[in-house]
């Protein structure tokens, strides 16, 4: 999938995901935007390294740490962009679950191109 579609179909799920969470607020769909580009780069480039430097716990936890690390990468976002708000921990992590969930429901509507290959 191309990462622009990507992208939106993230900020689509941003902006309901806050919509449906009292904990967390966005003012505009420009916001979501900004936020599914820094989640996609804190993703790409913080998340690898944490999840690096904690396998031991990550290992111990049952790999249950890692969701700890999803939270910990919703509240940075929600730090680094104005108009977005998550109150604390808890609703970071519930703000994780559900835009996983509709980030995957979301990518599986758009569906994936049949290759036909004739021979």
């Amino acid at each position: 999938m191309n990462v622009l579609v990507k992208i939106i179909i993230s900020s689509l799920a941003v902006y309901l995901t806050a919509w449906l969470l009292p904990g967390a607020d966005i003012t505009d769909y420009v916001a979501a935007l900004w936020v599914a580009i820094v989640l996609a780069l804190l993703n790409g480039f913080l998340k690898p390294l944490l999840v690096l430097l904690t396998i031991p716990i990550t290992i111990f936890s049952l790999g249950l740490f890692l969701l700890v690390i999803n939270a910990a990468i919703i509240l940075l976002g929600s730090y680094l962009v104005d108009e977005f708000f998550v109150d604390g921990f808890w609703w970071a992590l519930l703000f994780s679950l559900v835009l996983s969930i509709l980030t995957s429901i979301m990518e599986s509507l758009g569906g994936k191109k049949k290759s036909t290959n004739r021979a």
